[in-house]
């Protein structure tokens, strides 16, 4: 099976080291991402739990900063496996070339309710990095929303690093788009929309040591 192609590799490393963000469509296979949004249909009411903010003891429920549902993707199925592995060797592409020391990839099924959203936010906090632990510093948000038109809605805002009020992106949720961004630099912001909106969200980790 074959996955990124060198040069789809090089686009997106080009692109991390001159913007620290990468928009790319259709650069997984149509058939994969298909059978995600099926294998997402099939998720029962109970398998999707509200999400939260803040991970492990911080972690709290607060719907007035987001109000999505999600479900943690684990390799126990071909399909989730597949696209895993796909996530794996872009993990292995990047690190060949920009050096980041990504050790693994954690993600999960995100979806939003007509009218739900996620207030502004970051990812990852420098300050908050502990030696020893595995820390998100990339980024990755793949759509799977089929036939998405304009009007309806749920943009993802990307912020400018330097200017948290300054959006320097506004995109659409569109079937097979992939963006990467640098966690602990960009504010981003998912806005309420009028149909239903189903995404994969996931972090590439590295682990803290001590210099």
């Amino acid at each position: 099976m074959s996955f990124f192609a060198e040069s789809q590799l090089d686009l997106i490393a080009d692109a991390l080291v001159e913007r620290g963000y990468c928009i790319v469509d259709h650069v997984l296979p149509a058939a994969l991402i298909s059978q995600l949004l099926n294998l997402f249909h099939q998720l029962q009411d109970g398998e999707l739990k509200a999400a939260g903010i803040g991970r492990q003891t911080d972690f709290q429920v607060q719907e007035t900063i987001r109000s999505d549902k999600i479900h943690w993707i684990e390799p126990g199925t071909e399909i989730t496996s597949e696209f895993l592995q796909w996530m794996d060797s872009l993990r292995v592409g990047i690190n060949r070339r920009l050096f980041m020391g990504l050790l693994d990839y954690e993600s999960h099924f995100a979806h939003y309710s007509v009218g739900a959203f996620y207030k502004k936010h970051l990812d990852a906090f420098r300050g908050n990095r502990k030696q020893g632990q595995s820390n998100r510093v990339l980024s990755t948000v793949l759509y799977l929303n089929d036939a998405w038109q304009p009007n309806d809605g749920g943009e993802l805002l990307l912020y400018a690093e330097g200017d948290h009020n300054k959006v320097i992106e506004t995109l659409l949720p569109e079937f097979g788009r992939l963006v990467i961004f640098l966690s602990e630099k960009f504010p981003h912001e998912v806005l309420p929309a009028k149909r239903e909106r189903k995404s994969i969200a996931g972090w590439f980790r590295v682990n803290e040591v001590a210099l």
